[in-house]
C-alpha cells in the first residue's frame, strides 16, 4: 500500500503556499513554526521530493511543489465537502469563514452585525477582508466558505447569487461647480480629473465599465489603496472620483468633507453577490446568508449624510 500524506500535512503546506512564510503560515494554522516546518519536511520525505526551494532568500516552490499545491487544494476541498455533507449541523451553526472585499466590508458589515447575530445566534462568523483575486483563491482551496464580492468577475469553479445593486455617485471637493449639477453626465466625467483606486481593486474596473470610461479618462498619476484615502485625495482638491452609494450612505463623503451628486440615469452600478465553491456543503448556508444580506442592502440608511440625499 502506498503511504499517503495526511490532510493535516496538506493543510499546513497550502497555508505555507498561500502566506509564503513559515511564521505566518504557522500563525494561520494555530501551531508553532517548528511544528509546521516539521510537517512540511515529513511531507517531502513521504513524497520523496523537495517541495520548497530553500536555496534562496525569497520563498519559492519547486516544480514538484507547484504540482502538489494544485492537487492538494482539490483534495482538501473534497475532504471538507465530505465532512460537511454528513454533518448533523443545522444551517449557519458553528464556524463559518466569510471573505469580504475592502469596498464592501466597512460599509455593509457594521450595518448587518446586530441583525446577523440575532437571526443566527449559533453562528461563529470569521471574517477575512482582502482583494477579490485573493478571496477567490481562498474559496477555491477551501479556506473560505463564502465571499461577498462585486461583479462582474470571472469565477471558474464557483457559484454565486446576486444580492443587490450598488450605484455609483460622483464625489468632488466641497464647493465644486460640477457637484452642484442635478445629474452628472458621462461627458462631465471626462473633464473632471477623475481619481480611482489603483489597479488590483475590482471597483476601479467596475467604475470604468459602468460609466463607459477608458483608462485614459482617469488621472494616471494618482492611485489610492482604499476608499478612505481616495476621499482624502479628493478633499485636497487633487480631483474628483466615483464612490459606491453604500459607502456614501455610511457617511464616507460627509466624514471626508466632500460633495456628492448623482450620475445621470440610468445610474451606473456594480452588482453585489455572495460566492461559494461549487459542490460544497454550504449551499443552504449561503442561500440564507444571501437572503439576509439582500434585506440589509434594501434597508434605508439610518441617516443620509452629504450634500444631498441620493
Amino acid at each position: 500500500m502506498i503511504p499517503l500524506p495526511t490532510l493535516r500535512q496538506l493543510q499546513f503546506f497550502l497555508a505555507l503556499v498561500r502566506r509564503q512564510s513559515f511564521s505566518k503560515a504557522a500563525a494561520d494554522s494555530f501551531v508553532s513554526q517548528s511544528t509546521l516546518s516539521s510537517a512540511i519536511k515529513e511531507l517531502e520525505g513521504l513524497l520523496g521530493r523537495q517541495l520548497v526551494d530553500r536555496s534562496t532568500r525569497h520563498f519559492s516552490l519547486t516544480p514538484a511543489g507547484k504540482d502538489v499545491a494544485e492537487r492538494a487544494a482539490k483534495i482538501l476541498a473534497l475532504a471538507e465537502d465530505l465532512a460537511r455533507s454528513v454533518s448533523t449541523r443545522k444551517p449557519l451553526e458553528g464556524p463559518f469563514q466569510l471573505g469580504v472585499i475592502p469596498t464592501i466590508a466597512p460599509f455593509l458589515l457594521p450595518k448587518a452585525a446586530t441583525g446577523l447575530a440575532r437571526r443566527f445566534p449559533k453562528l461563529e462568523l470569521y471574517l477575512r477582508e482582502d482583494l477579490t483575486a485573493a478571496l477567490v483563491e481562498r474559496l477555491a482551496d477551501g479556506s473560505l466558505d463564502a465571499a461577498l464580492l462585486a461583479f462582474p468577475y470571472d469565477l471558474p469553479g464557483l457559484d454565486w447569487v446576486e444580492i443587490g445593486e450598488d450605484q455609483f455617485v460622483f464625489a468632488a471637493p466641497a464647493g465644486s461647480p460640477l457637484a452642484e449639477k442635478k445629474a452628472i453626465k458621462p461627458t462631465d466625467l471626462k473633464d473632471a480629473r477623475l481619481l480611482l483606486l489603483e489597479d488590483g481593486h475590482c471597483l476601479r474596473e467596475h467604475a470604468l465599465d459602468a460609466c463607459k470610461l477608458r483608462h485614459d479618462d482617469v488621472a494616471g498619476a494618482f492611485g489610492a489603496t482604499s476608499l478612505f484615502t481616495l476621499t482624502q485625495m479628493v478633499r485636497q482638491g487633487l480631483g474628483a472620483t466615483l464612490l459606491p452609494k453604500m459607502a456614501v450612505d455610511a457617511g464616507l463623503a460627509a466624514d471626508a468633507g466632500i460633495a456628492i451628486a448623482p450620475l445621470a440615469a440610468p445610474a451606473p452600478a456594480r452588482r453585489i453577490g455572495l460566492a461559494w465553491r461549487k459542490g460544497s456543503g454550504r449551499r443552504e448556508d449561503c442561500a440564507l446568508l444571501a437572503d439576509f444580506f439582500r434585506e440589509v442592502l434594501k434597508a434605508p440608511a439610518a441617516t443620509v449624510r452629504g450634500r444631498r440625499a441620493l
